[in-house]
């Protein structure tokens, strides 16, 4: 199985070891399922991870080693070129959508314009994953 994990799962999983964000992390991390990146997905969580709220929490150098183990264990595809058939309302969403879609996996997030999409396409909030990977 394959899943793309929104930028808001990544940063609950390294702000809180406990949560199914930190368990669905854990479950890749012991190779339950493949994660999928593109560089604008690398990107925005390491301009999230720069926001001054959530580098108090996160040093930099915690930061910088977390997007490396992705970079490291991740499958890296280029991002989607096209414009998904299935956009959200918050068109800054639909290359995540373009990126599951390209790589044939689930996309996991807290987001809730994606997650109002979840009766069309495989979107599951962190929970439903969790439950689907068994890690609850």
């Amino acid at each position: 199985m394959r899943a793309v994990l929104d930028v808001n799962v990544l940063i609950s999983a390294l702000l809180s070891s406990e949560g199914a964000p930190a368990r669905i992390v854990l479950a890749w991390l012991s190779g339950t399922f493949e994660l999928v990146v593109s560089p604008m997905l690398i990107e925005e969580l390491r301009r999230a991870l720069a926001y001054a709220k959530i580098r108090r929490r996160i040093p930099e150098a915690d930061a910088e080693r977390f997007i490396s183990i992705l970079l490291d264990g991740a499958i890296r595809i280029p991002d989607p070129e096209e414009v998904p058939p299935l956009r959200s309302s918050d068109a800054a969403d639909d290359y995540l959508i373009g990126l599951a879609a390209a790589s044939d996996a689930l996309l996991v997030s807290g987001d809730g314009h994606l997650l109002k999409l979840a009766d069309r396409a495989p979107i599951h909030t962190p929970a439903e994953f969790a439950d689907m990977l068994t890690l609850d």
